[in-house]
């Protein structure tokens, strides 16, 4: 039927008889169908690899922090110490290193530097983490960390596979490209002298 609402001539050709699916068209070359097919496998790497490595990442990660987390739980201690001298400054500044010290539970007083608040007076109690050996330390990791920590890696592979992902297509298109002018290079080469003839005669 044609615009008008009328049907259509006996023996004119249906709207779909002039379609040709892309993957029979005579028209397309090698190179065509390997674009064709690398873009698909690439969208399925992407689909289907990125969450996987994002994921696998991002859990290698926890792993190995919860590791670190458990190992410094179980290296270090809180102890009550005090400094051996005024902290000068107010509660707004940094925090700033002075001396202080402590009493061991078997009795053994030791004294290390530590970062404490500015007005913090002589012989103040503060706590301070400290380690197996008697050494100031900081506080250790948490769950909190481990779970940064894996977020971050998870982030990084993703978008380092979407990266990648990209420059390979990039790439590989360049490739094709190249390919597909050095033929119509050559073919022209081909070509060129025959059309030039006909204008001659």
């Amino acid at each position: 039927m044609n615009a008008q609402g009328s049907p259509d001539p006996p023996g004119s050709p249906s709207p779909r008889e002039g379609h040709v699916p892309v993957r029979a068209n005579p028209l397309r070359r090698p190179s065509d169908r390997f674009e064709w097919w690398f873009r698909r496998f690439l969208t399925v790497l992407l689909v289907v690899g990125l969450p996987a490595a994002a994921y696998s990442a991002g859990t290698t990660a926890y792993d190995a922090s919860m590791r670190t987390v458990r190992a410094q739980v179980a290296q270090r201690h809180e102890v009550t110490a005090r400094p051996t001298a005024d902290v000068p400054g107010d509660d707004q500044g940094p925090r700033q290193p002075v001396q202080v010290r402590w009493t061991e539970p078997g009795g053994v007083v030791r004294t290390g530097a530590a970062l404490v608040k500015p007005g913090t007076s002589k012989g103040d109690a503060v706590r301070v983490w400290v380690d197996r050996s008697g050494h100031v330390t900081g506080p250790p990791s948490n769950t909190l960390n481990a779970k940064t920590t894996a977020w971050f890696a998870g982030a990084m592979v993703a978008l380092g596979t979407v990266l990648g992902t990209h420059l390979l297509w990039r790439g590989t298109r360049l490739l094709l490209d190249r390919r597909r002018y050095a033929q119509w290079d050559a073919e022209w080469d081909r070509a060129e002298p025959l059309w030039s003839a006909r204008f001659r005669r």
